[in-house]
């Protein structure tokens, strides 16, 4: 068994590395060529760091693990938002959080962590008509977000799409390297198919040998999956530190945290209890 744990540690920081190292940067560079907005890269962002809590809560829940994979969004939501956290302060970003648009993210970050605790206390996690509710309020979120930024930093916005349009530098083939970031995250997705493929089977043996609950489980997995935000939170405040753009690293980071923790409430838990209920 000590096999089984030494497995569970590497598959786990498999997912990790590739999610942070591969699947992060090539969504990244991907946004970059198609010269996204920092709002629209911190959302692809979230997105590529929600695919750790995706894959870890769909073989949880395929395994029969699903108090682990509630579990593990709760401990992500809230990891996520602590770091995020740690991020602003140590970046000495803190006077940025007085935009309204920031401070209704934020306010929308705090429900999406507040949401799971009230549904694990009444044990509906996994109900099946929960999933119609989450989907309501994913779109629901996301409206709030886009109103938000338009009410709140759409001036703010125009200069800033002004000051980058008189400084962008076109890149040849520009095409291909949109083709190229394409490939290669089809490639790298399959890649964690099959790491979170091995991942489920090493939680189903644990769980059974030891008797380890589903809780500690599911925490300890929410603490693996959101390494890959903790770093894009920092790497995202001072990529526009140094470009001179405080606002901007500020903005996508509050957007990666936003997107991460949405989908790993609204539609990941939703594809959990789909697979528990129907595999």
């Amino acid at each position: 068994m000590l096999l089984e744990i030494i497995k569970f540690f590497i598959y786990s920081l498999l997912i990790v590395v590739i999610a942070k190292y591969v699947l992060v940067g090539l969504l990244r560079k991907l946004a970059e060529s198609l010269d996204l907005s920092a709002k629209a890269v911190g959302n692809i962002a979230g997105l590529a760091t929600s695919v750790p809590e995706l894959l870890t809560v769909s073989f949880s829940a395929l395994a029969g693990l699903v108090g682990a994979s509630v579990y593990n969004i709760i401990s992500s939501n809230v990891i996520n938002f602590l770091q995020y956290s740690a991020s602003i302060f140590f970046n000495h970003n803190q006077r940025i959080l007085k935009n309204m648009a920031i401070r209704i993210d934020i306010i929308l970050v705090i429900i999406t962590i507040l949401i799971p605790v009230a549904l694990a206390i009444f044990n509906m996690g996994y109900i099946p008509s929960m999933i119609p509710i989450f989907i309501l309020l994913c779109l629901l979120f996301y409206y709030i977000n886009h109103n938000a930024h338009k009410l709140y930093l759409q001036k703010q916005d125009t200069q800033i799409e002004e000051k980058i349009e008189k400084e962008k530098k076109w890149v040849k083939g520009k095409t291909k390297l949109v083709v190229k970031y394409s490939l290669f995250l089809l490639f790298t997705s399959a890649s964690l198919y099959i790491v979170g493929n091995a991942l489920s089977v090493c939680l189903e043996n644990l769980a059974a040998f030891f008797g380890i609950s589903e809780i500690i489980l599911g925490i300890a997995l929410g603490f693996i999956t959101s390494i890959p935000e903790l770093i894009t939170f920092f790497e995202s405040q001072k990529h526009y530190h140094e470009a001179k753009n405080v606002e901007l690293g500020v903005v996508e980071a509050t957007n990666n945290l936003l997107t991460s923790n949405i989908l790993n409430l609204f539609i990941i838990q939703s594809i959990g209890i789909i697979i528990y209920q129907f595999f």
